[in-house]
């Protein structure tokens, strides 16, 4: 008896669970930043290891421009939030006091999502534009 054929989404893609879950971590622990509880550096870590996968699995040709241009948005906006004294803009903290300090550290940790993805789907585009010369 031949087996039955797995849908595609049946068997959800290890890129997308790669997004979603590097998606909701940056938000989360952006949220909540507890360095007693995950240490910063194991945070970058797995982040950066998502959005590496990211950048490999979940990112076709056809979607690559409109992911890069994605990419630099967040990534601007990332780190809009950090301004020191020499540009008299003290940070997202000093606009809004409540909220900004959650918003620079969700921003921050989605930018490092985002980044190795970023550069791995770049990569990938500028060696196809060489295959293709």
């Amino acid at each position: 008896m031949p087996k039955a054929k797995r849908s595609s989404q049946a068997a959800p893609k290890v890129g997308e669970w790669a997004f979603l879950v590097g998606l909701l971590l940056a938000v989360i622990l952006g949220l909540f930043p507890s360095e007693t509880v995950i240490p910063a550096a194991t945070v970058t870590a797995v982040l950066v290891v998502l959005g590496i996968i990211v950048g490999l699995v979940n990112v076709s040709a056809r979607e690559s421009n409109s992911f890069l241009l994605a990419a630099i948005a967040l990534l601007i906006a990332g780190v809009a939030g950090y301004g020191g004294a020499s540009t008299g803009y003290t940070g997202l903290y000093s606009v809004l006091p409540v909220i900004g300090g959650y918003l620079s550290a969700i921003l921050a940790n989605i930018s490092t999502f985002v980044a190795p993805a970023a550069v791995i789907v770049a990569i990938k585009e500028v060696y196809l534009l060489a295959r293709k010369a």
